[in-house]
């Protein structure tokens, strides 16, 4: 297939077949779009529509967003995982509201020195939203390419995403470029799917070279694998006689930064000084099941445990530390895993008086 005929093939189809009742197609706006693609990244559409709603409800703007407090941001975030987005979508609202009076640049380059943005997802807000011809290179647009030309290497070597960018720009039309962009995206994500792809139905099959060559699932080729890093933690569950547990702010870079946290402690020899940090008497604990979660460069090992406590004081708590209130939450942007074992601490709560071992 000639690039013209690829292109054509590919808007064919997405007239008949293409998605296009999204929450972020419509009223499209570059600031929808922006959020759209950043909550996309690392996350199922089946999973963002219902956080997407909730953001553009709660910040309908990128004024909004650029003043909403931080807390707020990151709550709406709140199991989407990999909160550096979150984070770096505010610093983004706050510098287009300060530096580009509240318009986004109509430019990729200008796009991409925005934080959080890169070449595809600035090729994404330009294209879709205002009609730029600028090429994409998001997972399913990859998966689509690679197997097309049947593209040697892993596409996160600096070297092969050279090559399927000139792919992408080679085949990208010179009209109807919205379309064309979601189209690419809706073909990865609905027919040139990872594992079993619809190559009978896919109107590329006839120029392919996977398909051609009967090695779809090949392509593009997978990351060198390596063993995850193997991590344990233990986190207490301080709960005091209001039902209320012990949390704080991690710091604003690093894991989970910016994020409402349980205590991290080596053993259980470390919950006396914790405790008589803030003034708080142990009372009986309770081992609760372990927790493991997965990061994209260790694992994490979660081992919990449910402290009844007394406070002289209760509620009150320092700096960046607060008693989270199991029956009222407040609106905090928590890890995964916390909010998790937030839930499970609850439930115990709800069943009865903590029973167990003695401090």
């Amino acid at each position: 297939m000639s690039p013209e005929q690829f292109s054509s093939a590919v808007l064919t189809w997405y007239d008949q077949h293409g998605r296009k009742d999204l929450p972020w197609q419509q009223g499209i706006t570059p600031y929808r779009v922006w959020v759209s693609e950043i909550m996309l990244q690392q996350t199922q559409v089946s999973t963002v529509l219902g956080y997407f709603d909730r953001f553009m409800q709660a910040l309908p703007t990128v004024r909004d967003l650029a003043e909403a407090p931080e807390d707020e941001v990151l709550h709406l975030w709140t199991g989407l995982g990999y909160y550096t987005r979150a984070r770096n979508l505010q610093k983004t609202a706050q510098i287009v509201m300060r530096e580009h009076g509240g318009e986004f640049p109509r430019d990729v380059e200008a796009l991409t020195e925005l934080p959080g943005i890169g070449r595809s997802t600035a090729g994404a807000i330009a294209s879709l939203s205002m009609g730029l011809r600028a090429p994409i290179l998001d997972g399913n647009v990859k998966r689509v390419l690679a197997r097309y030309v049947a593209q040697e290497g892993y596409p996160g070597e600096p070297k092969v995403a050279k090559q399927l960018w000139a792919v992408a720009e080679r085949f990208l039309p010179q009209a109807r470029v919205n379309h064309y962009t979601q189209a690419m995206m809706d073909l990865g994500a609905t027919l040139c799917t990872r594992s079993k792809p619809s190559c009978l139905i896919c109107p590329l099959q006839s120029g392919c070279e996977a398909h051609l060559l009967g090695l779809e699932i090949r392509y593009p080729i997978a990351k060198p694998r390596k063993e995850l890093p193997q991590k344990r933690t233990l986190m207490p569950i301080l709960a005091n006689r209001d039902g209320a547990i012990l949390l704080y702010r991690r710091p604003s870079t690093g894991l989970w930064g910016g994020l409402w946290s349980l205590p991290e402690l080596d053993d259980l020899d470390a919950l006396a000084p914790l405790a008589s940090q803030h003034a708080l008497r142990l009372g009986e604990r309770r081992e609760l099941a372990g927790l493991t979660h997965t990061f994209s460069h260790f694992q994490l090992a979660i081992e919990p445990w449910l402290v009844q406590v007394d406070s002289p004081a209760p509620g009150v708590a320092e700096g960046d530390w607060l008693w989270y209130n199991l029956a009222t939450p407040p609106r905090l942007g928590l890890a995964a895993p916390v909010k998790k074992l937030l839930k499970r601490a609850a439930d115990e709560l709800n069943a009865g008086p903590i029973t167990g071992e003695q401090p």
